[in-house]
């Protein structure tokens, strides 16, 4: 087969979806492996890395989409992108098209096969493709927050982790899933007080079995949220269901109840934001205000770190995509449910219940490709 791995566009994103020992196992199996010119810089991979073990360096995308049945990406095409693909083609990489109708209409009108990294799920319902991303992300939330609460940045002059006579910040986490739980130990490890709001009593359990004493579990409903609202000096959204939009768990009237000079993280920008004033920004323009309050929504959070990123989603993206260049998308999905459930637009229709539903389309179950 003959893989394609373009150069990514979007803004500040300095991951690639290919590391030499990539090319090297795929092309010690007979396929071809296209990498655009520079496509490796943002993670310190130079293009004579690629090329001694065998990859084709080509200096253009269009070449690579013309050419390439299997395209692997990062992220999402974006619009200048579209044109590029063809029916019957293979995009593997995260999608998010419950927040995006353009890119849904888009991957339809062109007849891929479209198979997003964040629905790709096992049977025991982890998603070993975002896992590695939501790690870096949650572990990046702090950070970042502590960072825009400096009173240069227009935040409320909070050190996070308090002094001896001061206390510390206060942290708010609303989800505890993998992005949550590692925000969580970030907060407690920079002596922040956070709280971490779930649904799940058995996830809470465990969690706070194995947390720090500085967090503290709280069931999530409006009215707790509420009161972590009135209180916290951090909010950092990190709700995820999967393929579908992110629920809305903090209005905007809620925005009135937290202190001017807050700040929100929301890491579930991706599929929507969990904050009703969330718009996605970038790593060059990462922050905005609404009522005061702080927001940082970049949705490409990981791709900041753009060698370590890179290296992580690569470890298992790989093994999917020796398996596809051996056996094609459609024998894979056969013997893999967790491939089966990663596609979500087949030849023209969607097949990801969640998208369909997000945009009132009609949803074509997977098995009728199969």
């Amino acid at each position: 087969m003959l893989i394609g791995v373009p150069k990514e566009i979007k803004d500040q994103e300095h991951r690639v979806a290919m590391i030499p020992a990539g090319v090297q196992m795929l092309t010690a199996k007979g396929h071809h492996v296209l990498i655009e010119q520079g496509a490796g810089g943002g993670g310190g991979i130079m293009d004579e890395e690629y090329a001694v073990v065998g990859a084709e360096v080509t200096p253009t995308a269009a070449d690579i989409y013309a050419r390439a049945d299997l395209i692997c990406k990062v992220k999402e095409p974006l619009p200048s992108e579209y044109g590029y693909l063809r029916p019957g083609q293979i995009l593997f990489t995260f999608l998010h098209l419950a927040a995006s109708l353009e890119l849904t209409q888009a991957l339809l009108q062109h007849q891929v096969v479209a198979i997003a990294y964040e629905t790709v799920e096992t049977t025991d319902g982890r998603k070993l493709l975002l896992e590695p991303m939501s790690e870096i992300a949650g572990r990046m939330a702090l950070p970042i927050a502590a960072h825009y609460l400096s009173s240069p940045l227009g935040g409320r002059g909070v050190l996070l982790s308090g002094v001896p006579g001061v206390p510390p910040a206060t942290v708010t986490i609303l989800g505890a899933g993998i992005v949550g739980y590692n925000a969580a130990r970030m907060a407690a490890g920079m002596g922040a007080s956070a709280t971490l709001l779930e649904v799940d009593a058995s996830r809470m359990r465990s969690l706070d079995e194995i947390l720090p004493h500085n967090v503290t579990t709280l069931m999530s409903n409006p009215l707790n949220i509420e009161e972590c609202l009135r209180q916290a000096d951090v909010v950092v959204g990190a709700v995820l269901i999967p393929g579908a939009k992110a629920p809305r768990l903090v209005t905007r009237d809620m925005l009135k109840l937290m202190k001017p000079g807050s700040v929100i993280v929301d890491v579930a920008v991706d599929q929507g934001g969990c904050v009703e004033t969330t718009r996605p920004t970038t790593h060059s323009d990462p922050v905005y205000q609404v009522n005061g309050i702080i927001h940082y929504c970049v949705a490409n959070m990981p791709g900041a770190y753009g060698r370590t990123a890179t290296f992580a989603l690569t470890n298992v993206t790989l093994p999917y995509v020796l398996d596809i260049a051996e056996k094609g998308w459609m024998r894979v999905a056969q013997e893999h449910s967790e491939i089966a459930k990663g596609l979500n637009v087949v030849h023209g229709k969607v097949t990801y219940p969640a998208v369909a539903e997000a945009h009132g389309m009609e949803c074509v179950p997977v098995s009728q490709f199969l």
